[in-house]
């Protein structure tokens, strides 16, 4: 999946048996700038690379809990020029204490990278600053959270399942991308999700039933829209993003409302779908400054920052409406066909395309004169579109097949190029009711997409060039709706710098692991982490560690499964916890199986698990003592016959 994953092993293998890499103290800033708390500098055939971490708040040390701006530059020695088109990888975990450091410091190094790399579970750094993770809005009240990179048995490993107070419709991220709002209709609430710790962290009240939800661009308000039965109720409510606290709520009119802003935040736009208008806001006073009439049944609206305007389809006059940003007023009425639907710009604001359900098409708007440039066959009954910087996905409710319209090509005058591929066998209308949020989701930057099949509950990964997804990710125990992507990864700023901020886990010592394919450079730099002030409330929760096991046994037959609990900065032993118990399934979604455990040492327990079948089982431990620890890990055994096993 990650272009980190398929690193060869050839890359691996030259850089184990090389020599040791080039190290000389990072240069010297002529500015009067703070020294940063870590740093480190390597040479590799003249190519530098230089480390640096600072704590994000500008104090002098790292600090556990405490955030850090964690910067890699990669320039030619000689020149001091950035490097471009490159893909680094890096991670950050406890160093481990090694006899003979000097031989065996960078040897340790390499291994480690090598582990990472190959995605094994419960060897995973503590911080992987490559990382991204899925997201899956459940039809039940819950959110899942997958780690892509991680998996057994050709399974996805599910990192989270994050449970909510009703069932989800919507949601949006924060415009820092640390929260992300799920509308609940049912409860009249919208959750805040924290997501580096992937848990709930509010439930805002938002009115009456509400729905869809949008973060304006500058991030200060998230807008929900009220689909009230009340007309007195219909309407949107604005949130503070950063309090989490209702700030007002506004009557517009009747039926759903989709939201939309002006690219400076200035006018926020809501539709009213029954009452054929659209309400525009001022969002400084938050005052409604107008109705705009827009057709008999604005379905949809969507920004182009390139025109400064909004387009409005309404789905039974067939038009686009155009509306100044600045002016409110209504530039254009441009004529497509009855049945329009959602309406959605690729990235620079060029090219609209308005979905059209009953017509099995796609209308391509050129925001460059307002004018359609195509009308595309694509999938059956399309109902959602995204875009990648090569392409826009069109997903359709009757087919298993997405549509990929390759961008460069559009424009009047020229043909589209169109690709298809299947995800999954069956069309998305056989899973029923669908929530409003989309059931597609891309990578900043990256050529691929998840596309989620609610019919047979799978995320399938899709990169750009292939013929079919390379993998799918079954959602073992709920019902997938939806998926959007949490990227923690380094993002390249000027050509050769690399960077991101990431939440420091423990203290310690960390290895800062680099890998670099061009030129090959594996090499891992040091970090030390100060204990934090809120460290020993925190370790007094117990934590889990699953010890040493063969990963494969045969079956049928049995297989003994060993953990400690310790708590305290210390790590104290648990000894005499008596509710712990052990659970196991069969991958992908077999029958749940437990057992209860027996304390065979100081804090350490085991288990013994009957494996009647072959394939890949999934361990957890359970107990009302680990209830409120974060990330609890699992384990994960293969099960292969005993004919193969010998």
């Amino acid at each position: 999946m990650s272009q980190l994953r398929f690193a060869t092993l050839s890359l691996l293998v030259s850089c184990a048996l090389s020599g040791s890499l080039a190290a000389a103290p990072a240069p010297v800033s002529a500015a009067a700038e703070a020294k940063p708390a870590a740093s480190g500098r390597v040479l590799r055939d003249g190519v530098a690379i230089d480390f640096e971490a600072r704590p994000a708040d500008g104090a002098t040390e790292l600090v556990e809990g405490g955030r850090a701006d964690v910067t890699f530059r990669i320039t030619d020695a000689r020149t001091g020029k950035g490097v471009p088109g490159l893909k680094p990888g890096a991670w950050l975990d406890i160093a481990q204490v090694i006899a003979n450091p000097k031989a065996n410091e960078q040897k340790e190094c390499k291994d480690k990278i090598a582990l990472y790399l190959k995605g094994v579970v419960g060897v995973r750094p503590m911080v992987d600053l490559n990382s991204y993770y899925l997201m899956v809005l459940n039809k039940d009240p819950s959110i899942s959270v997958i780690d892509p990179l991680t998996s057994m048995g050709g399974v996805t490993s599910t990192l989270a399942r994050i449970m909510l107070k009703r069932p989800p419709v919507d949601w949006a991220r924060s415009a820092d991308g640390k929260h992300m709002f799920v509308s609940m209709p049912i409860a009249d609430q919208v959750a805040v999700v924290d997501t580096a710790s992937f848990r709930v962290v509010a439930d805002v009240d938002a009115g009456d039933e509400p729905v869809r939800v949008a973060v304006q661009p500058d991030g200060r308000y998230l807008w929900v829209g009220n689909n009230s039965r009340d007309p007195n109720k219909s309407g949107v409510t604005v949130i503070d993003a950063h309090s989490f606290k209702p700030v007002k709520t506004f009557q517009t009119g009747t039926g759903h409302h989709e939201i939309a802003f002006s690219d400076d935040s200035r006018h926020a736009f809501v539709t009213n779908r029954d009452a054929g208008s659209v309400s525009v806001f001022d969002v400084a006073a938050l005052q409604k400054v107008k109705d705009i009439a827009t057709g008999p049944r604005p379905i949809s609206v969507a920004p182009s920052g390139l025109s400064k305007a909004l387009y409005v389809a309404d789905g039974q006059a067939g038009t686009i409406t155009v509306i100044d940003a600045k002016t409110l007023a209504t530039r254009k009425v441009i004529q497509a066909r009855p049945g329009l639907g959602p309406v959605r710009f690729t990235a620079d604001g060029r090219f609209a395309f308005a979905l059209n359900t009953p017509e099995n098409t796609a209308t391509v708007i050129d925001a460059g004169g307002d004018d359609v440039a195509h009308e595309l066959a694509v999938a059956a009954e399309p109902y959602q579109v995204t875009f990648t910087p090569g392409y826009a996905y069109v997903r359709g409710l009757a087919t298993e097949r997405v549509t990929m319209v390759k961008l460069d090509t559009l424009g009047k005058g020229r043909e589209p190029v169109l690709q298809s591929f299947a995800a999954g066998a069956e069309a998305p209308r056989l899973a029923g009711d669908l929530p409003l949020a989309a059931s597609l989701a891309t990578r900043a930057d990256e050529g691929s997409v998840f596309v989620v099949n609610p019919a047979n509950n799978t995320t399938y990964f899709y990169m750009e060039g292939m013929n079919a997804p390379m993998t799918g990710y079954l959602n073992r125990g709920h019902t997938a709706r939806a998926v959007t992507v949490v990227d923690r990864a380094m993002r390249q700023g000027e050509p050769g710098v690399f960077s991101t901020q990431v939440t420091l886990p423990a203290p310690g010592k960390f290895d800062v692991a680099f890998m670099l394919d061009r030129p090959q450079v594996l090499h891992c730099f040091s970090a030390d982490v100060k204990p934090g002030a809120l460290s020993d409330a925190k370790l007094a929760a117990p934590r889990l560690e699953f010890l040493p096991a063969p990963v494969t046994v045969q079956a049928p037959g049995r297989a003994t499964v060993r953990f400690r609990l310790v708590a305290g900065r210390k790590d104290v032993p648990r000894t005499g916890v008596r509710d712990l118990g052990v659970t196991w399934f069969l991958a992908p979604a077999g029958t749940r199986r437990s057992t209860a455990t027996r304390e065979v040492g100081e804090g350490v327990y085991e288990a013994e698990l009957p494996l009647a079948q072959t394939g890949a089982y999934y361990v957890h431990v359970d107990s009302a003592a680990l209830r409120e620890t974060q990330h609890k890990p699992y384990l994960t055994l293969r099960a292969v016959s005993a004919v193969a096993g010998n």
